[in-house]
């Protein structure tokens, strides 16, 4: 997959914040009606229920019937297609308890009756989608004889299998309405993180994440892969919990993972190999210079106040080299073009802390990844001059460093607004109970930020938007399931909107009703029907 595509209550106090909303704009195209929602299988002529909603769809005669007779086809000889084919195949199974014929590959004969082809042409193109087509755009064609599910690329065809899967999921019927539907995404970006430095998520729970990502069309998890608690205990850094979550058997890097739960190679190759299949984009981050404790602890001459601090000492080279020196030992693991340094909320100096930004930002280039932070420069002090542009930052707070200066000082960014895209498990702060469906729904989309700070809809610097969980309670008692029950009552709501912020479709309350029909896709390993509240 290529590229293209204040203290914090922040974390740590919290802000008031209003929104502004901003009518979202869309790309129009060449099809006879907008695709609308309902959590009832489509009357004739009316596009099919999926999340997020089909961009266009014209109808056709009649109805494609899934039957034991059907086959799933990869066309060509992409192997990765095959595969897509032979998992398509159990997940018909499972979706509808219909076994259909062993897929096969084959190179572009006529379609037979009850095929299902999976076509990779990258010489598609929808010209009124531009990049976006090209990226994970697709078009799914069904006739009553077969079903084509053609994209240029491997993303696209995936995003077309999920549409078909929601489809004979809501029909209850195990037909699929004649017609054609194009689609294609707004943003580049679109997105989930999971802090996992404060709580240890198990690898099966992760790669649940995964495949609901995948099933609503989100294409990155940026896993946050160290953290602490927020205060220490009676000012003692040395019984505050902190933790690394990569296992690593190199000696030098001994002592530094977490007893609690940590996640060896194996187990990070089996994210990166599922959200491979999934067209999910794994995005790792060690975040440094603040949250750091389990660094310090490591390391405690690299830290701030003589090792009793979360922060780490940047007037001294060691903790520089010591970032550097992790980033390169596990970078290898990572299959994503970006990663994730973190850069938030440092206490220390400004001018140590824009050596430190720069030198990770080159270091990470050199490793061969597109690096990103969070965004700080407003609220740290100093300007922006001098500071690597080529970082993707995340604006995670208007007062650290909001959109409008990020476009007025040239950087490219991902909303990630904590006043509306936070949820901190069952605090009093950050949607503890869950993000505000009814106004993400009604009124927010990516280019919306709070305060009078929204950018233009499609603004070329915005790369799209995410949701975050942050696990600030570290002695609260909640399990996995909980989190997945706060991230589960918005998902559905947060695909629409970032996929293609519209206004068509339904009322926010039949829309969720719509969510629920589909349920939670196929192939989970510990979520299931029953686990949706």
């Amino acid at each position: 997959m290529t590229e293209d595509e204040i203290l914090r209550p922040t974390r740590r106090t919290v802000t008031a914040a209003g929104v502004t909303a901003v009518a979202a704009g869309g790309l129009a195209g060449p099809f006879a009606s907008r695709a609308t929602a309902a959590p009832r299988q489509a009357a004739a002529g009316e596009a099919p229920f999926v999340v997020p909603a089909l961009r266009a769809w014209q109808a056709g005669a009649g109805e494609f019937r899934l039957t034991p007779a059907a086959r799933v086809v990869a066309e060509g000889g992409d192997r990765r297609l095959l595969r897509l084919a032979r998992t398509v195949r159990d997940e018909l199974e499972e979706t509808t308890g219909v076994r259909t014929r062993t897929p096969v590959s084959d190179h572009g004969r006529r379609p037979r009756h009850g095929e299902i082809r999976l076509v990779l042409d990258d010489s598609a193109h929808h010209p009124p989608a531009g990049e976006r087509y090209r990226a994970e755009g697709y078009r799914l064609t069904a006739t009553r004889d077969h079903l084509r599910l053609e994209a240029p690329a491997y993303a696209g065809v995936y995003h077309a299998t999920r549409s078909l899967l929601q489809i004979l999921t809501g029909s209850g019927a195990r037909t699929v309405p004649a017609g054609e539907a194009v689609d294609w995404p707004d943003y580049p970006r679109r997105g989930f993180m999971l802090d996992v430095g404060r709580r240890y998520f198990t690898p099966a729970f992760l790669r649940d994440v995964i495949r609901l990502l995948g099933w609503f069309k989100f294409n990155d998890f940026q896993i946050h892969l160290n953290d602490n608690e927020i205060q220490p205990p009676g000012g003692d850094w040395s019984n505050a919990q902190s933790a690394f979550r990569l296992a690593s058997d190199a000696p030098r890097w001994a002592g530094l993972t977490a007893r609690d739960g940590s996640y060896d190679r194996a187990t990070w190759d089996s994210f990166e190999d599922l959200a491979e299949q999934c067209a999910v984009r794994l995005t790792p981050e060690f975040d440094a210079p603040a949250h750091s404790r389990a660094f310090v602890s490591h390391r405690p001459d690299i830290g701030l106040d003589g090792g009793n601090s979360d922060h780490l000492d940047l007037g001294n080279p060691a903790a520089t080299a010591y970032m550097k020196d992790l980033f390169s030992h596990f970078t290898p693991w990572f299959r994503s073009p970006v990663v994730h340094f973190g850069a938030d909320e440092y206490g220390g100096p400004v001018e140590h802390y824009h050596a430190y930004f720069d030198a990770m930002a080159a270091h990470l280039k050199q490793l061969g990844k597109r690096p990103a932070a969070w965004g700080s420069l407003s609220r740290l002090g100093g300007t922006a001059e001098g500071y690597d542009r080529d970082v993707r930052v995340y604006s995670w707070n208007n007062g650290w460093y909001g959109p409008q200066a990020l476009k007025k000082d040239g950087f490219e960014f991902v909303n990630i607004n904590d006043a509306t895209l936070y949820i901190v498990p069952f605090a009093d702060y950050y949607h503890g109970q869950g993000l505000d469906g009814r106004y993400l729904y009604e009124q927010w989309a990516p280019h919306v930020f709070p305060d009078g700070q929204s950018v233009t809809p499609l603004d070329p610097a915005l790369r799209g938007a995410m949701f975050a969980v942050w696990n600030d309670l570290v002695h609260e008692d909640y399990t996995e399931r909980d989190v997945y029950g706060l991230v589960d009552k918005t998902l559905g709501v947060l695909a629409r909107r970032m996929w293609h912020a519209d206004d068509s479709g339904p009322d926010y309350d039949t829309f969720q009703r719509g969510v629920a029909s589909l349920g939670l896709g196929p192939g989970l390993e510990l979520l299931g029907a029953d686990e949706r509240p």
